[in-house]
């Protein structure tokens, strides 16, 4: 089984006791807005899209929109003027602004989600989506620390998706060689530019990435967001749900 077929058949589970939290933390009117986030490759997208379908399934009926936090990354070009390019992922590198923005504005009509591709790794227009006052948005993706002390806050429920360091560079280094094996097929794909090395080159260039970026990323600022979630739930080396842990 793949690393990505692992983590789909584990996350299957995984809403059932996550519903009972969101349903505790939900009030009010107007949309829900659940904010998903965690270290790279943890399966944010996975369990989101999980997380949707338990949703869909509950007796009331709702209309349920999943996005991403990736469509509001600068474009590349931008990145690579701004000397960002190599930290990708890292606050800087995100148009912030913009992603507040659509969280405010989604909850009193339309606002647009920026798309993005993950075979050129890149900001696509032809993407972008409008969303009008779903009844519960699900936002996943880094990024999601978006609060100053004293503001109010953009999501309504934050989940942090935990993992030890040493599965989650596994899950990032399999994710990396799954994605570099496809490319060989695939000019277009932003892997395309790796398949001149060597399956060890490939496997000892992703271990670097993500020691170099993706590690200190988690350490430097991913972290940070579990203390401030509503329910932190944890994943063991098969990607299984282990623990679901409620604060506040």
């Amino acid at each position: 089984m793949t690393d990505e077929a692992a983590s789909r058949t584990a996350a299957q589970n995984a809403p059932d006791g996550v519903l009972e939290q969101l349903a505790r933390l939900r009030s009010g009117a107007g949309p829900f807005v659940i904010g998903v986030t965690g270290p790279v490759a943890v399966g944010k997208s996975v369990f989101s899209s999980a997380l949707k379908a338990g949703l869909e399934r509950a007796p009331a009926l709702a209309r349920i929109e999943l996005a991403a936090t990736d469509g509001f990354l600068r474009p590349n070009t931008q990145l690579e003027a701004l000397g960002l390019a190599t930290e990708k992922g890292f606050p800087a590198s995100y148009d912030t602004h913009a992603l507040k923005a659509a969280l405010a504005a989604v909850r009193a009509g339309p606002a647009v989600f920026p798309g993005y591709s993950h075979v050129t790794y890149d900001v696509e227009p032809d993407l972008a989506r409008t969303l009008d006052r779903p009844d519960i948005l699900i936002v996943e993706g880094l990024n999601l620390r978006l609060n100053a002390p004293g503001e109010p806050r953009l999501v309504d429920a934050l989940i942090y998706l935990d993992a030890d360091e040493a599965d989650l560079e596994a899950w990032f280094v399999a994710r990396f060689m799954g994605l570099w094996a496809i490319a060989e097929h695939d000019p277009a794909s932003f892997y395309a530019r790796f398949r001149s090395m060597s399956p060890e080159q490939a496997e000892g260039f992703a271990r670097m990435v993500w020691t170099g970026i993706n590690l200190r990323n988690l350490r430097e600022h991913i972290v940070h967001a579990r203390a401030e979630a509503d329910l932190v739930v944890r994943k063991g080396p098969d990607h299984a749900i282990v623990a679901v842990e409620a604060r506040g």
